[in-house]
C-alpha cells in the first residue's frame, strides 16, 4: 500500500471535472491539495517542498525535476509522456504515468482522414473545384478495399485504427513490443520482444501507420533504409510523434517517389518551420497538430486519473504507467 499526502496539481480542470479528482484525492487520504495555473511558478516551487504526487498538464520542467525532491508519482494530462521520461526520474523511482487513450477513437478517424485524401489525392481535387477544372484523376488509383495495412504501435490508438480498418476490408498486421494474446482485428502480428523485426510488416504493408510512443527506441525508427523496404506504391501516416520519422529522409523518399506519398499531423519541429520542403511536396498530406476533441475528453482523463488514484494507493501498475525502455534522451 502506498500513502498520498501532498499533492500538486496544474491540470487545468475548475469545474466539475476538478471536483471529482480531487474527491478521489481525498477518499485516498490526501492531507494537502494545491491546485494552480501551470503559470504560477512561485505556487507551484512552493508546493514542490513537500508533495509527492504532482498532477500536471504537461510535463516535467525543469522546476519540476529539479524541485520536486519528494516527488513519487506523477501524472501528465496529455498522451505521450516522451518529454518527462529522462533516465533520471526513472532513477530516482518516480512513478510516471500518463492519459494516453483518451482520444483512441478520434486519432483513428483522423488517420482515416489523413489517408484518404491520399487516395483521393484532395488535393488536386480541390485546385480542380477552385479552378472549375473537371477532370478524371483516378484512372491510376485504387482504393482501400482489398489492401494490407501494417500498424506500428497497438496501444489505444492503433487498437481502434484496426477496427476501422477491418471495417474497409483491409489485411491487418501489427507491430508492438509484445502482445499477450491474439489482438483483435489484427490478422499478423510481428512482437518485437519475440525478435521479429518491423521489416516484415513494412515489405508487405501498402499503407503503414505510426501510432507507437516516442522513445530512445522508436527514434528515427521510420528512416532511409526502411522507405527501402517499403512498396514504391506505398503510404506512410504518422500519428504518433513527428522524431518517430526522420524527415530529411521522408522528403527524400517523397521527392524519389521511393514510397507513392505520406501524411503527418506531427512533426520533428513544430510548428513545422516554413522552410520544410514538406510544405510544399504534392504527395504530402499534413495537419498542424490537431484533432477534433472526443464528446468528452477530460472526462476520459479524469476516469484515467481516478483509476490511477485508486491503483497507486493499492500498489498496483498504474495506466499508461512508463518504464525504463521508454526513456527519452534525444
Amino acid at each position: 500500500m502506498r500513502e498520498i499526502t501532498n499533492v500538486l496539481s496544474t491540470i487545468n480542470y475548475w469545474d466539475r471535472h476538478w471536483d471529482a479528482i480531487e474527491a478521489e484525492l481525498k477518499k485516498a487520504g490526501a492531507r494537502q491539495i494545491t491546485h494552480v495555473p501551470m503559470d504560477d511558478r512561485a505556487a507551484i516551487s512552493a508546493a514542490l517542498a513537500d508533495a509527492d504526487v504532482a498532477l500536471l498538464n504537461g510535463d516535467m520542467d525543469d522546476q519540476i525535476r529539479n524541485e520536486g525532491k519528494m516527488l513519487r508519482w506523477v501524472h501528465c494530462n496529455h498522451a505521450g509522456a516522451n518529454l518527462s521520461a529522462r533516465p533520471e526520474i526513472f532513477e530516482r523511482g518516480i512513478l510516471l504515468s500518463c492519459s494516453a487513450g483518451r482520444s483512441g477513437p478520434v486519432l483513428a478517424e483522423h488517420t482515416f482522414y489523413l489517408l484518404l485524401s491520399l487516395i483521393y489525392a484532395s488535393r488536386i481535387v480541390e485546385e480542380q473545384q477552385r479552378g472549375h477544372v473537371w477532370k478524371t484523376i483516378y484512372d491510376d488509383m485504387r482504393g482501400l478495399y482489398g489492401k494490407t495495412m501494417g500498424i506500428i504501435g497497438l496501444g489505444y490508438t492503433g487498437k481502434e485504427v484496426a477496427r476501422r480498418a477491418k471495417a474497409f476490408d483491409m489485411e491487418v498486421l501489427a507491430y508492438d513490443r509484445a502482445f499477450a494474446a491474439a489482438p483483435a482485428d489484427v490478422d499478423r502480428w510481428f512482437s518485437a520482444d519475440a525478435g521479429d523485426s518491423v521489416d516484415a510488416l513494412l515489405g508487405e504493408s501498402d499503407v503503414v501507420v505510426l501510432s507507437c510512443r516516442l522513445s530512445d527506441e522508436t527514434y528515427h525508427l521510420i528512416n532511409r533504409s526502411k522507405f527501402a523496404i517499403m512498396k514504391g506504391s506505398a503510404l506512410l501516416v504518422n500519428i504518433s510523434r513527428g522524431s518517430v520519422v526522420d524527415e530529411e529522409d521522408l522528403v527524400e523518399a517523397l521527392k524519389n517517389k521511393a514510397i507513392a506519398g505520406a501524411a503527418s499531423d506531427v512533426f520533428e519541429r513544430e510548428p513545422l518551420p516554413a522552410s520544410s520542403e514538406l510544405w510544399d511536396l504534392p504527395n504530402f498530406v499534413m495537419t498542424p497538430h490537431c484533432t477534433p476533441e472526443m464528446p468528452d475528453m477530460p472526462g476520459n482523463c479524469v476516469g484515467i486519473i481516478k483509476e490511477n488514484i485508486q491503483r497507486y494507493i493499492a500498489g498496483e501498475t498504474l495506466l499508461n504507467q512508463q518504464t525504463a525502455r521508454d526513456v527519452y534522451t534525444k
